[in-house]
C-alpha cells in the first residue's frame, strides 16, 4: 500500500465522498428534527404530565441516553428488518438525541421567570394557549445555541451508521479504500468535508449565543 500523498487519487475519491456526504447530510438533518420534535414532547411532558407518567417517561429517557447509540442502532436493526437501514439510522439518530434535547428544553422551561406563569393563571390563559404562545417561545429561543451544538454532535456521530450498512461518508471512504487498496486520501478527504461543514456551523452557534445573551 502506498502511503505518499496523490492528488489524482484524492480527486478520483471525491464524488464518492460527496455520495456518502448527501446521505450524512440527510440523516443529520432529518434526525435533528426528529429529535427536536420529541425532544420538545418529552420536555412538556415532564413538566405538565403527573408523576404516574413522568417517571416511567425519564426511565426510559435516562436508559436511551446512558445506553450506546451503536447498540441502539444494531437493537432495532435486528428488531425491525421490514424498515431499511437508513431509516432505522435517522429513528434511532432523533430518538437518541431526543433524550439529550429534552433536558435543554427543561432547563430552558425553568428558567422562564415564575411571573409569567403567574400572570397567564391571573389572565386564565388555557394551559395550552400558555404554553404555545407565553412558555415556550422563550425557553425555546434560549436553547437554541445548544441545540446547534447537538446538531453538530449528530453530524459527526453519522459514522456510526455503517454498523446497520449504510453507506454515509465515512463508510464510502473505506470502501474506496478497501478497492484501491489506497485509505490515506477517502479519509483525509472525509475528515477535512467534516471540517468544513462543522467549523463553520460552530461560528454561527457561537454568533447566536453571544446575541442572545447580549
Amino acid at each position: 500500500m502506498n502511503v505518499q500523498w496523490s492528488w489524482e487519487r484524492a480527486a478520483d475519491s471525491i464524488p464518492i465522498l460527496l455520495d456518502g456526504f448527501k446521505i450524512t447530510l440527510l440523516a443529520t438533518v432529518l434526525g435533528f428534527v426528529l429529535a427536536a420534535v420529541i425532544g420538545l414532547a418529552i420536555a412538556v411532558v415532564r413538566q405538565s404530565a403527573p408523576k404516574f407518567v413522568t417517571m416511567p417517561l425519564r426511565a426510559v429517557t435516562e436508559f436511551i441516553r446512558l445506553t450506546p447509540l451503536v447498540v441502539q442502532l444494531l437493537f432495532v436493526y435486528y428488531l425491525l428488518p421490514q424498515f431499511s437501514p437508513l431509516q432505522i439510522g435517522i429513528a434511532v439518530l432523533g430518538i437518541h438525541y431526543s433524550t439529550y434535547m429534552a433536558e435543554v428544553y427543561r432547563a430552558g422551561i425553568d428558567a422562564v421567570p415564575p411571573g409569567q406563569w403567574e400572570a397567564a393563571r391571573a389572565l386564565s390563559l388555557p394551559q395550552t394557549r400558555t404554553w404555545r404562545a407565553i412558555i415556550l417561545p422563550q425557553a425555546i429561543r434560549s436553547t437554541l445555541p445548544a441545540l446547534g451544538n447537538y446538531a453538530i454532535s449528530m453530524f459527526k456521530d453519522t459514522p456510526f451508521l455503517f454498523a446497520i450498512t449504510v453507506v454515509e461518508m465515512v463508510t464510502a471512504a473505506q470502501q474506496y479504500g478497501a478497492r484501491t487498496f489506497q485509505y490515506l486520501e477517502p479519509i483525509t478527504i472525509a475528515g477535512v468535508i467534516f471540517l468544513l461543514a462543522s467549523y463553520p456551523t460552530s461560528i454561527l452557534i457561537r454568533k447566536l449565543e453571544k446575541s442572545l445573551v447580549y
